[in-house]
């Protein structure tokens, strides 16, 4: 497997760390499905989730950020966010793919 050293691009354990806490709760996840249908101002996203208040929204929001799972962008009064999927690519690449080609080779072996 691959890590960060030998592979540049790779995150840090604390990088990976923090996208699975963001992704760890039920609501960031339905936020981050939200962003990635489009890009959503701060107030359409609270609007999304009206079962919470938008304090505890944009808390969220500040978890996901700061993963970089999320994006922010200010145009004039409003704040947009975007879906950032490089930290999920990454996760992807170091822990699904590695085990996905482990499995791959593993069938192929037992077809020799």
């Amino acid at each position: 497997m691959m890590d960060a050293a030998h592979n540049p691009s790779a995150g840090t354990d604390v990088d990976d760390d923090l996208v699975f806490k963001a992704l760890a709760a039920p609501l960031r996840r339905r936020m981050l499905d939200a962003l990635k249908d489009e890009p959503l101002t701060t107030g359409a996203l609270c609007a999304l989730f009206p079962e919470v208040d938008r304090t505890t929204v944009l808390q969220h929001l500040r978890v996901l950020e700061r993963a970089e799972l999320v994006t922010g962008r200010k145009k004039g009064r409003e704040r947009h966010l975007a879906l950032a999927p490089l930290p999920i690519k990454r996760i992807h690449d170091r822990w699904i793919g590695e085990y996905a080609r482990a499995a791959v080779d593993l069938l192929d072996r037992l077809n020799d």
